[in-house]
């Protein structure tokens, strides 16, 4: 049996793994515009989210964006939520 490392990896299986921290911020910087163009799913607590703004895997939470409020410079609110988060990239249609 061998163990996958990075070293033996092709570079299709290193990417296919969505970065530990993502954002859809521009100004964040942990946005990537290269992997949200692939289409990060975000699984939070075993439920499909739709309104992530940002999530980071190892601290274990996500952004979301409330859906009413807005602040004084008339972004979304958002709040943040702790949990199991885990991203995924959806297959192409």
């Amino acid at each position: 049996m061998q163990v996958q490392t990075k070293a033996n990896m092709s570079n299709d299986q290193i990417t296919d793994v969505p970065p530990n921290h993502l954002s859809i911020d521009p100004r964040s910087p942990f946005y990537n515009e290269e992997a949200i163009r692939r289409d990060v799913g975000i699984r939070f607590k075993g439920v499909e989210k739709t309104n992530v703004h940002e999530y980071n895997v190892a601290e274990g939470w996500v952004r979301v964006e409330v859906s009413t409020a807005k602040d004084r410079r008339g972004n979304p609110m958002m709040i943040k939520l702790s949990g199991t988060v885990e991203p995924y990239f959806r297959l192409a249609k």
